[in-house]
């Protein structure tokens, strides 16, 4: 069985885009963005990447440098060389070894009665 090519739209390296963003799909930012994003689909910021941005998307993983406040309704996977300054708000965040970050994290999860 053939795997499915997902396509993405791509911001370049040298590339900075101010404003906001939306719409369905996928975005891989290899320059920068500054402003709003609201994507219905996975979002990555690559190493040379810098999004200067409050995200709501599905999905982000972080290879670069995010500065904002995120809210993901699946995952936020931020990966080790990355930088993360903002709120992260997620059913399941993976912050790796080495990745920087500062902010706060809400999962939603149940707590059990007696930590509520």
């Amino acid at each position: 069985m053939a795997a499915s090519k997902e396509v993405a739209c791509v911001v370049s390296k040298g590339i900075k885009i101010r404003g906001k963003l939306s719409g369905s799909g996928n975005l891989i930012v290899e320059g920068q963005v500054e402003g709003n994003i609201n994507l219905q689909d996975h979002l990555v910021v690559e190493n040379t990447g810098i999004l200067l941005a409050d995200v709501a998307s599905r999905e982000l993983t972080v290879h670069g440098t995010v500065s904002g406040n995120v809210d993901a309704s699946e995952r936020v996977f931020v990966t080790e060389r990355a930088t993360v300054v903002g709120d992260i708000r997620a059913p399941i965040v993976v912050i790796a070894d080495g990745a920087r970050f500062r902010g706060n994290i809400e999962m939603d999860v149940p707590l059990p009665d007696d930590l509520e």
